[in-house]
């Protein structure tokens, strides 16, 4: 992973550029992990809201974000017209602005504060990581238009995203071991120490890494003057387009099969440890801690899977292993196996090499969808598909973190209790059982029909060349059928020819 690789402005991509993309999945993964594994418990056993009121500020902030992150997409993709665009980067000048208000995480955690806090500094940070994370997520295909070079990208983002997140996972029992059981500053303590290195890493980011130039034979798109719902509309129109990509829908699909099935596991599992096996924050820390250290192990394993053979087979593998830790978790509390037992580790380990594979996967293909839409349209988009993605990302999230508070509350969990009901405990198993699988199960049938991987992607590249330079058939027969399974659309609509181009 050392070697350079040409970019496709003939920069090489070196040890210190794949390192900077990486770090700042520091934000990405270690807030996700942060936020999915602990704000639930934050709100309800510390600050005393109840999970109604926590599935509430996870609603209002999506229905923000349906506006903001799909603009943000929307404007980096423009933005290069602008004098701050060409001085700092169309991309990589929302990074560098981001920068100091990061610390706005630590002000999610601060205890003993009013609903109205929690709602406010959760919608705030959650602007300003889609400020970072949108533009962020275009940065590979910028600095790299080779299958290798991109999958190198998503591997370093995955590795150094896990290491954020196995700090997410131990230094709560940490602080814990240092302030107290019941203290609730160590959450503050732990949201500080993220923001802090939510800011190092950006400005890493910022420092080592570029923005290709415009390609010639790509179409610029033109400057219309339009009142503000005509650009509203506009942008939407554009964003929605995203989805006519076929090798999009489906990856989306993969991608949400297997982050909202971690996503709603997260949310249960620490109530599950406390409550269904009678153990502690503390032990709940240590078991996520070891889980997202194994994840670690497992990007390295997928990374070659996805190499070597194709990321739909690698995708499925992962998916059985993290059912299997799933189910073998279940089978331990039915079997009467409680905390301090050692049997309790063995699910971890297989949950654990699912998920490391499962992080990886979906963004390593994520890193070929602008290429796809490129044959199709002829422009380059990736701020429009970071904005879906980011958005889509973030409203599961919430809405699995959300359902699960709200199923829960539903079944008699009460706030702030130190023992549960019989009922309330059994539902927290369900959630966490057939809530986890069933989402599983979905990414896993999408994956058959999802077939780009270094063979489809290099002939998907030639042809984007034969149409740049002016060819109107396809080299054979087979990479018509690639490039229209790919695509979704007929050869002779690519290229421009299409209704997506117009937009």
């Amino acid at each position: 992973m050392t070697q350079a690789a040409p970019a496709p402005q003939g920069r090489p991509v070196r040890l210190i550029n794949y390192i900077a993309y990486g770090s700042n999945d520091f934000l990405g993964a270690g807030s996700m992990a942060v936020v999915s594994g602990w704000v639930l418990i934050f709100y309800t056993q510390f600050c005393g809201l109840s999970a109604g009121q926590a599935a509430l500020i996870f609603a209002v902030a999506r229905i923000l974000d349906a506006v903001a992150s799909p603009l943000i997409g929307y404007v980096s993709d423009n933005f290069g017209r602008t004098w701050l665009g060409r001085r700092f980067g169309r991309r990589r000048f929302f990074i560098l602005a981001a920068i100091p208000l990061l610390p706005s995480f630590a002000l999610m955690w601060l205890p003993g504060q009013a609903f109205l806090y929690y709602l406010v500094s959760y919608v705030l940070f959650e602007l300003v990581y889609a400020m970072v994370i949108i533009p962020y997520e275009t940065l590979a295909a910028e600095m790299s238009n080779d299958y290798r070079t991109k999958a190198k990208f998503a591997g370093f983002r995955i590795f150094l995203g896990q290491i954020s997140a196995i700090l997410a996972g131990f230094l709560p029992m940490w602080l814990i071991d240092y302030l107290g059981r019941d203290s609730a500053d160590t959450f503050f303590y732990m949201g500080a120490i993220f923001a802090l290195l939510f800011m190092l890493t950006a400005g890493f980011l910022y420092s080592f890494s570029w923005e290709r130039e415009p390609v010639a034979g790509e179409p610029e798109k033109a400057v219309q003057a339009a009142g503000p719902v005509d650009a509203l509309k506009a942008l939407y129109s554009n964003l929605l387009s995203t989805m006519r990509i076929r090798a999009f829908r489906l990856h989306l699909g993969m991608y949400l099969g297997g982050y909202i099935s971690q996503d709603v596991f997260n949310a249960a599992f620490t109530f599950f440890v406390i409550f269904a096996l009678a153990g502690s924050t503390a032990l709940a820390s240590s078991l996520i801690g070891t889980m997202y250290v194994v994840q670690l192990v497992a990007v390295f394993i997928a990374i070659n899977v996805a190499l070597r053979a194709s990321p739909s087979l690698a995708y499925r593998i992962a998916a059985v292993s993290f059912g299997t830790g799933v189910l073998l978790l279940i089978g331990c509390w039915a079997g009467g196996v409680r905390a301090g037992n050692w049997m309790l580790w063995a699910p971890i380990l297989f949950a654990g090499l699912g998920r490391g594979a499962l992080n990886y996967i979906p963004w390593a293909t994520y890193n070929y969808m602008a290429d796809v839409d490129e044959i199709v349209t002829g422009k380059r988009r990736e701020g429009s598909f970071a904005g879906v993605m980011t958005f889509v990302r973030k409203a599961t999230q919430a809405a699995a973190v959300a359902g699960v508070g709200y199923i829960m509350q539903l079944g008699g969990f009460q706030s702030k209790a130190q023992v549960q009901s019989d009922a309330a405990i059994h539902i927290i198993v369900l959630v966490l059982g057939i809530g986890t699988l069933v989402v599983l199960a979905g990414g896993i049938l999408v994956s058959f029909r999802f077939r780009l991987d270094p063979r489809t992607h290099a002939v998907l590249m030639s042809e984007i060349e034969r149409l740049r330079a002016g060819a109107t058939e396809p080299a054979d027969a087979k990479s018509r059928a690639i490039v229209e399974d790919l695509s979704g659309w007929r050869y002779e609509q690519l290229w421009g020819r299409n209704s997506v181009a117009t937009r």
